[in-house]
């Protein structure tokens, strides 16, 4: 068995979580033996029994892979989409289904990724709630659907406790306005909470981050770049006091379950992604602006005795197992 994996979007436009879930997915496949290679766009010649690929891939796409023969399966986030409320969603799935039975457009419906869900041979999410986008979205039945989760790395894993021994909360992951790391930068100020932010921006010159770096003072808001060395990270987190997150939305987030398994106390958006994960073991934000200075000063106080969340982790090699049952079972039904 050979796997291709394929992504449209090149990381030196946009690092983040995508990036470190393809590199670890594929490290992890080898592992267990399993034949992995980056899709060669350019080389026709390039063998494999199936493709992988992660977000959303075209209609047309599918349909090209389809008469080669080479199955696709989807690894899809909906991070922002998941988050939303139930009668948002069930709106959300009418106007889908609406605009895709109407006689005409035709051109525009195969430039939707709408119809892709179902065209592939299974859709790979991480929560239970992006499940409930594909089916209450995009009609997507059940069979066609499997919930694999995120793993870390061994070192994550083996992290053990946090010293605290910095007064400090801390912040990883990029610095943009989804993480809403300008407005978190504001909220500690006026809290006089100090929070150390790991992370950098999509591009030095990006405005978002020349607004970031105006909130840093190395008193309250600190900084450090991206670290790129896991035990340095490691490092930071657990000599930290707890971990805050303040994003927009997410779907699986991987720092939040790094901190974790570094034995810090969380504090994060009063999400749907959060509470599938956490649920009463993490602290939350209100939505309040004014009344999450006060949260923020409270999670910051209680920080040393409260506890991190006990939540199943997975170390990536775990994590690749369902996925190695799930390419099995395509190529079996693709024969």
């Amino acid at each position: 068995m050979k796997i291709l994996l394929d992504h449209p979007q090149p990381f030196q436009f946009a690092h983040g979580g995508v990036q470190a879930q393809i590199q670890n997915t594929k490290v992890a496949l080898e592992e267990h033996g399993i034949e992995v290679e980056f899709l060669r766009w350019w080389d026709a010649d390039q063998l494999g029994d199936l493709i992988h690929y992660f977000t959303v891939a075209s209609s047309g796409y599918l349909h090209l892979a389809s008469n080669a023969r080479k199955p696709v399966v989807m690894t899809s986030l909906f991070s922002e989409t998941c988050n939303r409320s139930e009668l948002k969603l069930k709106l959300q799935g009418q106007f889908t289904r609406w605009i895709l039975r109407l006689p005409f457009g035709e051109g525009i419906k195969r430039q939707l990724t709408w119809r892709a869900y179902n065209y592939c041979a299974c859709n790979i999410v991480g929560l239970k709630i992006e499940q409930k986008v594909l089916q209450t979205v995009y009609n997507v039945p059940q069979d066609k659907i499997a919930i694999v989760p995120l793993g870390l790395s061994e070192a994550f894993l083996q992290g053990g406790h946090a010293k605290q021994k910095l007064q400090h909360l801390i912040c990883t992951g990029t610095i943009n306005k989804v993480k809403q790391s300008v407005d978190l930068a504001r909220m500690a100020h006026a809290a006089g909470v100090p929070i150390l932010f790991v992370g950098k921006p999509y591009h030095p010159e990006d405005s978002y981050w020349h607004e970031f770096k105006q909130q840093i003072d190395e008193k309250v808001v600190k900084y450090k770049p991206h670290v790129d060395e896991e035990g340095e990270l490691i490092d930071l987190l657990r000599n930290s006091k707890g971990f805050v997150l303040f994003s927009k939305y997410e779907n699986w987030s991987l720092a939040a379950h790094e901190a974790a398994a570094c034995g810090l106390p969380l504090l994060l958006p009063d999400k749907k992604w959060a509470r599938e994960r956490f649920g009463g073991q993490a602290s939350y934000f209100t939505g309040d602006p004014q009344r999450d200075i006060g949260v923020l000063q409270k999670f910051y106080a209680c920080s040393e005795k409260a506890k991190p969340p006990n939540v199943k982790l997975w170390s990536w090699k775990e994590a690749v197992l369902p996925l190695i049952e799930i390419y099995k079972r395509v190529l079996v039904n693709s024969r």
